[in-house]
């Protein structure tokens, strides 16, 4: 999620907690779409109304429609150019064969084979399977992305990419218990300063060694926009295909321990235990930049030690794997080195990857380039290590890793895959009756035309990179698969629309790359979301996302949601990473720390007697379920730690396949990692894991608290009596 979003209300960011809609604007007669603009709209999937509650359908204006439609590249400059665009669409619907991507579900009932969209009676099919065979049928392909080419009677030909995708993901083996952790905010005693996957690797192999956890769930760890400084938010990348070196324990590298210059390799181990005392010491914010800077240094050094034979050549392996997209993402991170992070400032020749300009940088830069190459390679490698890891240590799931709903407009994804991008749009969210200003969350869409012409290649690579070393997949506002929010550059959220993605070939990509991996996948569809999505992503085996605090009975008398009435097919957890931590919810700190920040739209004891009494209804429920039980094991200290259990124990009480438990929840955390809405006001994303008094706390510490232990020993105490 981003840090837009409003923590305290339902809607405010992607994803954003599930709550009713409300005011939006009103258009005058004059922003209202023509009828032939109308209909031209919903050809091309740009939605002229939306409805931010049933009862109410607010018409999206003229002018976002005119901008969307122009951002995929319809001309709408004149009636008359409307009207003829309209005339050769219908025409171009009417006529087409095939869609540019067709999907069929396999093995989806044995009894109905698999069947395409109409055809005329005698077209001839032609199928390239993605495996090399050659078929005319559709019947019994194998799953993949294959090239089918179909002749009409009449001779028309058209060619279409054939998903061929199992019918839905399988069920999660039993129910699971793991933890959630922002990993900068994970120090140990060997990190450079913020957590990296050598503390990730280890926390695994406790969390499933000792505790039984199935899975450790982490935010995107995507590669960060450089700069200084840096963006430190993990949800708005520069790129979402490879990950960020930042997250590298520089002493795992096995050519570490070959640099011959010595001297500088104890001052930068000198710099790093300075950068790590600082906030584990001293109270310091997390500083990713100098942690960086420090860790550049280092790999610098480590990239002069020749690598080994099959060092090498698992190397040149990757780079054949990864092709082009490599390619084109180190290209970007070596010209960012000499002419800054964002692409769209740069000299006009360099701003298009496939121009001469671009191959000569490229070629004078070959070094550079290399080295960025070296660095996602060598990450891709720690956090395979640390899947490994997660799955020797006994966990049926392993690390889940977190999809970003997109990236940044300037950085490495936006440059190199320009044609695939929406220009002149971001995505956002329309207003509800939380936020009637709507949001803008500044990441450009991807298009979904081009993303069908080519058969959601870029959708497809990005997807079988992330599940090479992740157990499960969240993905960030999954509803993004069916339609998102677009917002013309220039213009207020509240002057945008909704512009639809095929969901069926997205979603059976999905599937297919997932089934592939062996791997979970996880929608985060918190907020408002349109009828029939929640079915449509059970019935192909995606799970979605249940937080305590907003599960309540919304379509009738509010209450929260007995434990018996959640959903089974979910992640349950009782915080995120952008609401408070379960201690601040239940002391009403969090409406404190927002009145403090001026971010409280109502007067304080208004809000402060509203949060008293959302928190009252859920302990009445939690002591009548006889769920306040006190101490467990002789470890509960205080009521809030009793009350903190008690919150975990329902959560078992629910059906959910799996129940995550917030790392910093069982050291009695008060400070959320993101407050959104904030800026400079808060440090966001920079704060590490820390005690009820503000402490940071190593992972030793962590690995040694009866506390924490505690915690974790309510779910597994409770899955035993259940069980």
């Amino acid at each position: 999620m981003t840090a837009e979003r409003s923590a305290e209300t339902p809607a405010g960011g992607p994803g954003g907690p599930r709550g009713p809609g409300g005011p939006e604007g009103l258009e005058g007669p004059e922003d209202l779409p023509s009828h032939d603009l109308a209909r031209l709209a919903e050809l091309y999937g740009v939605a002229t109304s939306y409805q931010p509650s049933a009862d109410r359908t607010v018409t999206a204006p003229a002018a976002a429609l005119t901008l969307a439609l122009t951002a995929l590249d319809v001309d709408t400059t004149t009636p008359g150019a409307v009207a003829a665009a309209l005339t050769a669409r219908e025409r171009e619907l009417r006529e087409r064969l095939l869609p540019p991507t067709v999907v069929c579900w396999s093995g989806a009932d044995p009894e109905a084979p698999a069947t395409l969209p109409s055809l005329p009676a005698g077209t001839r099919l032609h199928i390239e399977t993605e495996q090399g065979e050659t078929r005319t049928a559709v019947d019994q392909l194998p799953p993949g992305v294959h090239h089918l080419t179909v002749t009409a009677p009449d001779g028309r030909t058209v060619t279409s990419h054939l998903v061929v995708a199992p019918p839905r993901l399988p069920t999660p083996p039993g129910r699971s218990y793991g933890l959630l952790v922002q990993l900068y905010s994970l120090l140990s005693r060997r990190s450079w300063g913020m957590g990296d996957l050598g503390d990730l690797g280890e926390l695994a192999a406790w969390a499933g060694r000792a505790l039984g956890a199935g899975f450790v769930q982490v935010n995107p760890l995507h590669a960060a926009v450089p700069g200084a400084p840096t963006d430190p938010s993990p949800y708005r990348p520069s790129s979402r295909r490879f990950p960020d070196p930042v997250h590298l324990r520089v002493e795992d590298v096995p050519e570490f321990a070959y640099v011959e210059d010595r001297e500088r390799v104890r001052g930068l181990l000198e710099r790093a235990g300075r950068l790590r005392e600082a906030v584990l010491e001293k109270g310091e914010l997390i500083d990713r930049d100098a942690v960086w800077e420090a860790k550049r240094e280092a790999l610098e050094l480590v990239r002069e030690v020749p690598l080994g034979p099959g060092r090498r050549a698992a190397y040149v392996d990757f780079l054949a794997q990864e092709g082009q997209a490599l390619e084109d993402h180190a290209t970007w991170c070596a010209l960012a080195e000499v002419h800054g992070s964002d692409w769209l400032r740069w000299p006009e020749g360099l701003r298009d990857p496939r121009s001469p300009e671009t191959a000569r940088a490229r070629g004078e830069l070959m070094d550079r380039v290399d080295f960025q190459c070296r660095l996602a390679w060598l990450t891709d490698g720690q956090l395979t290590a640390a899947q490994r890891v997660a799955r020797e240590a006994g966990m049926g799931v392993g690390i889940v890793h977190d999809l970003a709903v997109g990236v940044h407009p300037g950085g490495a994804d936006a440059w190199a895959q320009q044609e695939y991008f929406a220009a002149g749009m971001s995505v956002g969210a329309p207003p509800d009756a939380f936020n009637a200003r709507g949001q803008d969350w500044g990441l450009p869409p991807w298009r979904p035309d081009r993303l069908a012409e080519s058969g959601y290649e870029p959708y497809r690579r990005l997807l079988r990179a992330l599940f090479r070393y992740a157990g499960a997949l969240r993905i960030d506002h999954v509803m993004g698969l069916f339609r998102l929010w677009w917002v013309p550059q220039g213009h207020a959220p509240t002057e945008g629309t909704y512009v639809r993605y095929d969901a069926e070939a997205m979603l059976a990509i999905l599937v297919l790359e997932a089934s592939r991996a062996g791997a979970v996948v996880i929608g985060e569809d918190l907020g408002t979301v349109e009828p029939g999505v929640r079915e449509t992503l059970r019935a192909r085996g995606v799970l979605g996302t249940s937080v305590l605090w907003f599960e309540r009975d919304w379509d009738g008398d509010g209450r929260p949601l007995p434990p018996d009435s959640w959903r089974a097919d979910c992640l349950a957890t009782a915080t995120t990473h952008d609401l408070p931590p379960t201690a601040a919810r239940l002391t009403g700190e969090h409406v404190q720390l927002r009145d403090s920040l001026g971010l409280l739209t109502r007067p304080l004891e208004q809000e402060r007697a509203e949060a008293s009494a959302d928190t009252g209804e859920w302990l009445e429920l939690l002591s009548r379920l006889g769920l306040l039980r006190g101490t467990h094991g002789g470890h509960c200290t205080s009521e809030e730690e009793a009350e903190i259990q008690a919150v975990h124990r329902f959560l078992l009480r629910t059906p959910a396949r799996m129940v995550g438990i917030w790392l910093p929840d069982g050291v009695g955390d008060r400070r959320p990692q993101n407050l959104p809405g904030t800026w400079d006001q808060y440090p966001n994303w920079r704060l590490p894991i820390a005690d009820a008094e503000g402490r940071a706390v190593t992972l030793e510490e962590l690995a040694a608290s009866a506390r924490v232990r505690a915690l974790v020993e309510v779910l597994r105490g409770e899955a035993v009596r259940r069980g």
